[in-house]
């Protein structure tokens, strides 16, 4: 656990695009969900109690300081009369489980089904999610999220085949974001997940 942790240091300080994610809740139709344009987190949805939201808040709380969680990760969950479901992929293994740690210690929750899954270790992942994310945030069209603490845009890459998760702000950026992992050398496929503040915003 302290090589793994240790490791996740160094990367996170070694590559300047591995910023941890924060969450940020909106209620959308009966709803509430964790995300937002600058800041985006697990997608925490939550079939809307007064005591469910505010598990959610706390929820959320505890994952956005949890600092290993990145813009290569892609957590969501549920929260349904105290019982949470978090699904989802991360790079390393005991961020599944700490994250579920930190879920299960929040108060009013009564249950953690935690079905979190991990990326398989693959050079040529990292290689082609490093260089994603960099083409990204390198490009001048997305360097107003550069300079943020927690970027919006995740790469989660699995075999060559990426998704896109986050919010941006507007149609060109999300498919700009596209074009770029598309014409990625070594990508096999490309499913774009990515959504838009307006659209988010008018759910609410």
């Amino acid at each position: 656990m302290r090589v793994l942790k240790s490791l996740s240091i160094a990367l996170l300080a070694f590559v300047v695009l591995c910023w941890p994610s924060l969450a940020g809740a909106t209620v959308q139709n009966g709803r509430v969900t964790f995300s937002n344009a600058k800041s985006v987190a697990p997608d925490l949805t939550v079939i809307r109690s007064e005591n469910d939201e505010m598990v959610a808040n706390e929820i959320a709380k505890r994952i956005r300081q949890y600092v290993f969680y990145t813009i290569y990760d892609d957590v969501e969950g549920s929260v349904h009369d105290g019982v949470v479901t978090l699904t989802g992929r991360v790079t390393m293994p005991h961020k599944a489980s700490d994250i579920g740690a930190l879920v299960a210690r929040v108060p009013g929750v009564r249950e953690v089904d935690n079905r979190i899954s991990t990326l398989p270790v693959s050079t040529f992942d990292d290689q082609l999610r490093v260089t994603i994310a960099s083409q990204i945030y390198r490009d001048p069209l997305f360097w107003n999220y550069a300079i943020q603490v927690n970027p919006p845009i995740h790469v989660v890459v699995e075999n060559g085949h990426v998704t896109l998760t986050g919010v941006v702000n507007s149609e060109v950026e999300r498919r700009k974001a596209e074009t770029v992992a598309r014409t990625t050398f070594g990508v096999f496929s490309v499913d774009n997940q990515l959504r838009l503040d307006s659209e988010m915003r008018s759910t609410r």
